[in-house]
């Protein structure tokens, strides 16, 4: 009987598809349906030619898809006929770098259950390995240097391979094959524990680390993409040094647990909490935090919650298991200063803040945070988007016509660059006040174009004429010849929030944040936008007040609260506490709200917040950024049910009375009432508020879907409240699900308006050209 005629195929795989174990999960199963032919990397993802009978080669292609490894992504499979070439057996061939990639690279992932066993196995020669991985686990972005993603282009490129090592490396049988990280005692880094001058300490480097932590001291930890700080959670005093050297007086810390049952001492995790801290991102997740959990006040004081996360690399395990309790770990920084990567700035930086350094020899080439999320109606809520996340691309519905460069806000900062329909926005930048940010800024938009090969044509910016993301978009599209476009900011964050749900609206959005450059030349925050991803209209806003002294009202909560009152009382607010406590400049602080110039105008939810934790005795002055929200947030009673009423006034736009919900919690301080229950009250009101204010809109406009985006939603009581009120009233709700509310988000919101005016423009100039 003949052979059945054999065919050949050409394949293209795109997607996160190296560094995840694909071209040994090709190999397997081309052997599986006894296909000859070979599989490789390149600058655009895995190709591929496959020669075998008809049948085997449908279903192989169909299995690159559905049988993919863990870790893949895989976005597009595309097939076209070959000539037969009489092969036989089925190989992996050498990369082939290529001009204009557009491969992706996976983000850094948590140890596979396999890794682990290796890792606990006293007969495996990786027993105890801090640096153990897989073609399924391990470091990724943080050590990429280039793509194709090979050793060569990685930060494991001098470390060469033992015989153990190659032998998996070279064998499609082990889970090792073609991993390029692997690694073992032998051959790959090691672990070290030096004291405050870099000298090494003897013995070995775990067991030393936990006992120097039982006896209070705080070590500098070389993770993934940094140094973090580290200290017993439960040593108070130890706590406190820490704080104490880092110059963060309030802001809480994040706690590593050793495992889940731990973890669910310190915190109060629902199903979605556990699936967060469980999953191979293991981010920080944030969860009530137990009355009795076992840490220092001084963790997180002054708020209900707990960021808790489980280990996510072999050290951090060992570290864990040896300890046996949870420890803070915190960015390895100075206050506004980016996690420090690079192993001599930690010892010149660090020095003065840890007692030693438990680190290795394994360069990190991009310095990445802990990515930060919380469980909302059983999905994830992302606060802050980085390891174990970026740079996976964000899908978007609609292409964009041109590559584009968003520069994002000036806080919680991050870029994105976006080309065909993928958005890639960054890891976690932050607060573009110090030149180590700014550096981490621009360092990181370059090493992203050259990662992903994108040339942007387009450069978004926010409004804010002294954001240095916004002057660095100036000056680049002024060298490079490209064009710019200005996006308001609140429109970037309900753009953001339509492109995370696939949607391109009219809504209405509710934009709630701190705030934002307004073109009217007063300072936005309360804003209520009719909204597509092309263009806004300000349809309401919350009442605007003067902020006396201007920024110093953002660090000053109760000034906030003094032109508060002074508007809701018609100049002649009562005596408060309040007033009593800032007696000695409370005149001239309303002075200023009245007349003064340095009191600009602004409707920002942030700064009402502000004014009524300052009102009812929880706040006066801020230490980090929404510190006062977040402690008048966790004084809320969640069984109180009254709201204080808050007129919303017609006109275009409409107005939210901000003067109504001060003076009944003003009132309701006189009149003796607990912290517990004006916060209650005044939560209540707000979110009613904004249910009426959006009923109002869409009878003007017909339209029945809501988008809330803003750092003020973070806020789980008031988010909570506003998609319940509204949901009842018969809207549709879009919240966040991949990307921050709050300013990390603004990048990816920029983006995606830049594209939505390329759209507009080309659709205006065919109607033009017929």
């Amino acid at each position: 009987m003949d052979a059945p005629p054999r065919s050949r195929i050409r394949i293209r795989v795109e997607g996160i598809v190296q560094g995840v174990g694909f071209r040994p999960f090709v190999h397997e199963l081309a052997g599986r349906y006894g296909l000859a032919g070979f599989v490789g990397n390149d600058g655009d993802g895995v190709f591929a030619e496959a020669e075998g009978e008809a049948c085997a080669l449908d279903a192989f292609v169909a299995d690159l898809e559905l049988r993919a490894p863990p870790l893949a992504l895989v976005e597009r499979v595309t097939t076209c006929p070959a000539e037969p070439a009489g092969e036989t057996g089925f190989q992996i061939v050498p990369s082939i770098p290529l001009p204009g990639r557009s491969t992706l690279v996976s983000p850094d992932m948590a140890p596979c259950a396999d890794c682990l066993g290796d890792l606990t196995d006293p007969d495996d020669r990786r027993f105890g390995y801090p640096f153990t991985n897989c073609t399924h686990c391990g470091p990724r972005f943080t050590i990429t240097t280039d793509v194709p993603y090979d050793r060569h282009n990685t930060t494991m490129s001098g470390f060469a391979l033992c015989a153990g090592c190659e032998r998996e490396y070279r064998d499609p049988a082990d889970r090792r094959f073609h991993a390029q990280p692997v690694c073992c005692p032998g051959c790959g880094p090691s672990l070290r524990l030096l004291d405050a001058d870099g000298a090494p300490v003897p013995g070995d480097p775990v067991a030393n680390a936990a006992a120097w932590l039982r006896n209070g001291r705080i070590l500098a930890v070389k993770g993934l993409g940094g140094h973090h700080l580290a200290v017993l959670a439960a040593h108070e005093d130890a706590v406190r040094l820490l704080r104490a050297r880092k110059r963060r007086e309030a802001k809480p810390f994040a706690v590593m647990a050793p495992d889940l049952a731990v973890a669910h001492t310190l915190a109060v995790l629902d199903e979605t909490a556990v699936r967060l801290l469980t999953g191979p991102r293991r981010p920080i997740v944030l969860a009530p935090r137990r009355a009795a959990a076992p840490v220092a006040e001084a963790v997180a004081p002054g708020t209900g919650e707990l960021g808790v996360m489980l280990p996510y690399t072999p050290q951090h395990h060992l570290l864990a298991v040896r300890l046996g309790e949870a420890f803070v770990l915190t960015s390895g920084n100075l206050a506004d200063e980016p996690i420090v990567h690079r192993d001599d700035e930690a010892l010149e930086l660090l020095s003065g803040l840890a007692d030693g350094f438990l680190t290795h020899d394994r360069p990190v080439h991009v310095r990445v945070d802990d990515s930060v999320v919380r469980a909302f109606r059983g999905r994830e809520l992302p606060l802050r988007r980085s390891r174990g996340y970026v740079p996976a691309p964000l899908a978007v519905h609609r292409p964009f016509p041109r590559p584009v460069l968003a520069c994002g806000a000036g806080l919680k900062n991050t870029f994105c660059l976006a080309k065909g329909v993928r958005a890639f926005p960054s890891q976690h930048i932050g607060d573009l006040e110090s030149y180590g940010t700014l550096r981490a800024f621009t360092e990181g938009i370059v090493h992203f174009r050259r990662l992903f090969g994108i040339d942007p044509e387009v450069v978004a910016h926010d409004l804010h004429p002294e954001y240095p993301s916004t002057k660095y978009a100036l000056d680049l599209a002024d060298a490079e010849g490209l064009a710019l476009t200005g996006v308001q900011h609140h429109h970037a964050h309900l753009a953001a929030c339509l492109a995370d749900n696939g949607a391109d609206g009219p809504v209405i959005g509710v934009a709630f944040d701190g705030l934002g450059h307004g073109p009217d030349g007063t300072l936005w925050g309360g804003e209520l936008l009719v909204a597509d991803l092309a263009s806004y209209r300000r349809a309401g806003h919350l009442e605007p007040v003067p902020m006396p002294g201007g920024t110093a009202a953002i660090r000053r909560p109760w000034r906030m609260a003094a032109a508060h009152l002074q508007a809701a009382y018609a100049g002649d607010p009562p005596e408060l506490a309040l007033s009593r406590r800032h007696a000695d400049r409370w005149e001239a602080v309303t002075a200023l709200a009245r007349t003064g110039p340095n009191a600009p105008l602004t409707s920002s939810a942030g700064r009402l917040f502000d004014a009524v934790a300052a009102i009812a005795g929880i706040r006066d002055e801020v230490f980090y950024e929404g510190q006062a929200a977040i402690e008048l947030e966790r004084h809320a009673d969640p069984h109180e049910r009254a709201a204080y009423p808050a007129a919303v006034r017609d006109g275009d736009p409409l107005v939210i009375s901000c003067a109504d919900l001060v003076r009944c919690a003003a009132e309701d301080v006189r009149a003796g009432v607990s912290a517990a229950t004006v916060s209650a009250r005044f939560h209540n009101g707000l979110a009613a508020a904004v249910v009426r204010a959006a009923g109002v809109l869409r009878d003007r406009t017909g339209l029945t879907t809501a988008a809330l985006s803003g750092g003020v939603f973070q806020n789980l009581t008031l988010l909570t409240l506003v998609v319940t009120g509204l949901e009842e009233t018969g809207f549709r709700v879009l919240t966040h699900t991949r990307t921050p509310p709050n300013d990390g988000g603004i990048s990816f919101g920029q983006a995606v308006v830049a594209a939505a005016r390329d759209r507009s423009a080309d659709a205006g100039q065919r109607i033009a050209d017929e």
